[in-house]
């Protein structure tokens, strides 16, 4: 795990006296709301519905216990007793006082961590595989170079007030993607050329929101070397080139698409020329000292008890549920990968208590070298547990609510705050996802069914991801009134694909009902071994739709 070092410390700290003061300005009357505005924005605090929303940066979504238990305590001290896991692996704070706002970014500042870059039109959290370094088929850890893109992009002086946001991810899995690189500003795969050297094939000009698009291919093959003088080229031409004007077309994706992708390939070339080989080109000296902040635990050899093993699994059905759907193939023998998750009966998606944060850290330094992972989809990641283990760790994440067999199952929803929190949502999110949870609380139901990604936003800007669910949930306004619309067919995977909208909206009371027609088409259309997302595709949306819109007799 990456350290701060004297220089990194004295920024974040020296950020916290700034905005301390910038502060005690603005609630004296000196600064004024628009001077306030971006000033806040920098320092990741959002004037929500009822109050500020503070979210904190979790670089590539890895944690150490210690920060987790900083985390508890601002829950308890300064919010309401809980936070909530981002899309982006960052974490939200609900209710903060803004005058005590930069207390919780002094706290955060002891345990090296911070709020910068987590909004406004900068470079936002680089994000990466959860379970990178430690799952087989990865080319190499990607975290490194998400890592050297963090530290690139703080504090970058030409990219602090760009066009729009930006999101960057990096994978390295040969074949999935946890990251949904693809739908990000920069999307970075990390491959091998035809000589075996490293190097990035790199994807430009995706995103969700109002404009869902997915990323093109921009670079065939980047060398290891040129990663930031190229990141550097590509926005360059977007920050000179990108619309200001209109909010909702400044976005890359569509700069890239008003150019075409030859044009915004050739401008970025023609950049990079000024760059390549430049001061921006790493050495070979300071990519050893990042990758040297993640190399392995210490892993020990084990001799697991297979026959053991096989004999819990047996016996305790709860238990082989939990072990088949949330644990993972770890690369070292005799290690497994344990997703905790965030999404049980009664609970919306990606909240966590501080009582919860202060367990989970405890069981990060009993099973997993006192590390834990914030995910995508909303959950946690003990990323080196042992098998022998396995057993004791599920009784004690069970007890904490950790333990619900669903992952990857439909209930294993990505789900935005919606209208009890964001001032920007046009419905609530929070409800349909109870209400869905509720529906289809049987277990065997949900196994049966297999993998389904369900994701609800609460408005356009998609915080929920919902153009990427196989199965996705958008909250409109009718005249005062709430609605969901449905679209069918996204994935955020390798082949990832935006999902096209269904009809006409539904009222919150039919959702449940609607949601159980769709699954009754996939039910009887599947052949054996097929996903949700691999039926919609092959017998294409009308069953779907004919079904959704019967009248009941």
């Amino acid at each position: 795990m990456y350290k701060y070092d004297s220089y990194d410390q004295r920024i974040v700290d020296e950020r916290v006296t700034q905005f301390k003061d910038q502060t005690e300005r603005y609630l004296s009357g000196e600064l004024s709301e628009e001077q306030f505005l971006p000033l806040r924005l920098q320092n990741g605090l959002y004037v929500q519905r009822y109050a500020p929303m503070l979210r904190v940066a979790v670089p590539y979504g890895l944690m150490s216990s210690i920060q987790l238990r900083k985390l508890a305590h601002i829950a308890r001290t300064y919010d309401k007793g809980y936070a909530h896991i981002s899309t982006r692996t960052n974490v939200q704070f609900n209710w903060p006082e803004l005058p005590q706002v930069p207390d919780i970014l002094a706290e955060l500042a002891s345990v090296q961590m911070h709020a910068i870059q987590t909004s406004g039109n900068c470079i936002r959290n680089t994000t990466t595989d959860q379970f990178a370094g430690v799952v087989p088929d990865e080319l190499v850890d990607p975290r490194p170079y998400c890592e050297i893109i963090r530290q690139w992009s703080t504090f970058h002086p030409e990219f602090a007030f760009l066009p729009r946001k930006f999101k960057i991810a990096v994978n390295s899995h040969t074949k999935d993607d946890r990251a949904a690189t693809l739908l990000h500003d920069i999307g970075i795969k990390i491959v091998h050329n035809e000589a075996g050297e490293l190097g990035f094939q790199v994807y430009v000009g995706g995103g969700l929101g109002r404009t869902p698009i997915v990323a093109t291919l921009v670079k065939e093959f980047l060398p290891e070397q040129d990663l930031l003088t190229y990141l550097d080229a590509v926005l360059r031409i977007y920050n000179l080139n990108g619309r200001r004007d209109n909010k909702y077309k400044a976005r890359i994706k569509i700069l890239v698409k008003a150019l075409g992708v030859d044009a915004f390939a050739k401008l970025v070339e023609d950049e990079w020329q000024h760059l390549k080989n430049g001061p921006g080109t790493l050495t070979s000296e300071e990519l050893a000292r990042i990758k040297g902040h993640f190399t392995l635990a210490n892993y020990e050899t084990l001799n697991n008890d297979e026959a053991a093993f096989t004999q819990q699994l047996a016996e305790n059905k709860a238990f082989s549920n939990w072990y088949n759907r949330n644990v993972n193939t770890h690369k070292v023998p005799g290690y497994a990968i344990v997703t905790l998750t965030l999404k049980k009966l009664g609970t919306p998606p990606g909240d966590i208590t501080d009582k919860q944060l202060d367990v989970a850290a405890d069981l990060a330094d009993r099973y997993s070298f006192a590390e834990i992972r914030s995910t995508h989809e909303q959950n946690l990641v003990l990323a080196d547990v042992k098998q022998s283990e396995l057993f004791n760790l599920w009784q004690e994440a069970k007890q904490a609510g950790f333990a619900t067999p669903n992952l990857g199952l439909l209930t294993d929803m990505i789900c935005c705050p919606g209208g009890d929190f964001c001032a920007l949502a046009n419905a609530k999110s929070i409800p349909v996802a109870e209400a869905l949870q509720e529906r289809f609380d049987n277990l065997d139901y949900l196994h049966d069914l297999g993998e389904i990604d369900l994701n609800i936003s609460g408005c356009m800007n998609a915080c929920g991801h919902h153009h990427i669910g196989h199965i996705g949930i958008l909250g409109v306004d009718k005249k005062g009134a709430e609605f969901y619309q449905i679209s069918l067919g996204g994935h955020s995977g390798p082949d990832a694909s935006i999902g096209k909208i269904l009809g006409p909206s539904f009222a919150r009371d039919e959702m449940t009902n609607v949601i159980e027609k769709i699954l009754s088409v996939f039910v009887e259309q599947r052949v054996e071994g097929e996903r949700f997302i691999d039926t919609y595709r092959r017998v294409g949306q009308t069953p779907f739709k004919e079904r959704a819109y019967a009248k009941a007799n």
